[in-house]
């Protein structure tokens, strides 16, 4: 299986990146954007309200507990780079749901 250009392979597990759009009608992971998996989440983006609600979609699609996913860079900005402890590439992109 070819890893996408939005996760890449690390020793203790993978990163992935991501651009968010806050304020969605509904959380949900779209289709790769260039060389970023767009997802969508609900919250507003005040108060980290929409990276907590990007960490807790992560959790629940990837079925690992939220202390696995940590966010690396894009605190503030759309554009984000998380880093799924314990996880491979393979393995994200099965449980995303977006291989084969």
């Amino acid at each position: 299986m070819a890893i996408p250009a939005f996760l890449r392979e690390q020793p203790d597990g993978c990163l992935l990146a991501v651009k968010l759009q806050p304020r969605a009608s509904a959380n949900g992971i779209g289709e790769p954007l260039g060389g970023e998996l767009r997802i969508k989440v609900t919250a507003p983006p005040v108060d980290a309200a929409a990276n907590e609600a990007l960490v807790r979609l992560l959790a629940e699609r990837l079925d690992c507990p939220r202390g696995r996913i940590d966010l690396l860079r894009g605190h503030t900005s759309r554009h984000k780079v998380v880093k799924l402890h314990g996880i491979s590439a393979e393995v994200a992109l099965v449980r995303l749901r977006l291989g084969g």
